[in-house]
């Protein structure tokens, strides 16, 4: 009996061993979603779609930037994901992503530039949650003051804030 349990063993092993762990899935979120990522993803989460709640963002690549920005007259204390690598979270495919915000203005960002700069997600600027009224609860961040290449018009157009959804065309 021992000498055909052993090659079922082997062989159960050697799927569990190729296929993506348990921890590769994306979780479902339990709080409230700020974040809904949809299009060429291989990571969803709820239907065809990868939604991201505050504590998920939170624990994907815990990045701070301390930057000004054209919108605010003192520098800033940003914390949040690099925005990279919540793209990588929900197995984003493009080469480039459409950014949308509450009001639906929406801006292209191709995914080279993210690969380029640590650009954040921002949730936190100065230590507090970002509200509505102060970009929040998202914000598309770029290390203005690490790169001054980075102000210029099309950097700015890129800058969401309010950021609710990220389509992978």
């Amino acid at each position: 009996m021992s000498r055909r349990i052993l090659p079922l063993l082997i062989v159960l092993l050697s799927l569990l061993w190729l296929s993506p762990a348990a921890s590769d899935e994306l979780p479902t979120p339990t709080g409230e979603v700020l974040l809904t990522i949809s299009g060429d993803i291989a990571r969803p989460n709820v239907g065809d779609e990868a939604r991201f709640d505050r504590e998920m963002l939170e624990a994907i690549a815990p990045t701070e930037v301390r930057t000004r920005t054209p919108w605010h007259a003192d520098d800033g204390r940003y914390e949040g994901p690099l925005l990279r690598e919540v793209l990588a979270a929900a197995g984003v495919r493009s080469e480039q992503v459409w950014v949308r915000a509450l009001n639906d203005y929406e801006a292209e960002i191709p995914l080279a530039e993210l690969e380029e700069y640590d650009v954040i997600l921002a949730m936190r600027r100065n230590g507090s949650p970002m509200q509505i009224r102060e970009f929040g609860p998202l914000f598309v961040l770029y290390p203005f003051d690490d790169h001054p290449e980075l102000l210029n018009e099309t950097v700015r157009f890129r800058s969401v804030w309010h950021v609710v959804h990220i389509h992978a065309p």
